[in-house]
Formats: structure tokens, C-alpha cells, sequence
């Protein structure tokens, strides 16, 4: 093998190597977030309509108190 020739193919194999990888973790990666989200989303959903009621609630409470103490046209 002539001189620098192993480094050569050394620098050459791991530059392929980092593309593989990061191409092969990148879609590791983006599966394993899929599938984190599907298994989220249903309690995510319960937590976001029980905030959603929350206010509402408290929101319909607060313009009924204000409305009581509003005065009356006559």
C-alpha cells in the first residue's frame, strides 16, 4: 500500500461512516418521538380540555358575580 494511503482510506471510511450514522439516528431518532407523541397525546388531550373547562368555568363565574353586582337600568 503505498504511503499515506491507509490514512487516506481511514479519513475516507469514516466520512461515510458519519453519513450513515447520522442519516440511520436521525430516523432512529424521529421514531422514537413519533411514537413518544402517540402514546402522549391522549393524557396531553385530557390535560388540555381539563384546563379548557377550568377556565371556562371560572370565566362564566366571574361574569356572573360581576353581573350581579352590576346596576339595573329602570
Amino acid at each position: 500500500m503505498p504511503e499515506g494511503m491507509e490514512e487516506y482510506m481511514v479519513h475516507r471510511v469514516m466520512q461515510r461512516v458519519d453519513v450513515v450514522l447520522d442519516k440511520r439516528l436521525r430516523e432512529a431518532i424521529a421514531t422514537v418521538v413519533q411514537e413518544q407523541t402517540r402514546s402522549v397525546l391522549p393524557r396531553l388531550r385530557e390535560e388540555v380540555e381539563s384546563v379548557v373547562r377550568q377556565a371556562v368555568y371560572e370565566a362564566v363565574a366571574d361574569e356572573l358575580a360581576s353581573g350581579e353586582r352590576a346596576p339595573t337600568k329602570g
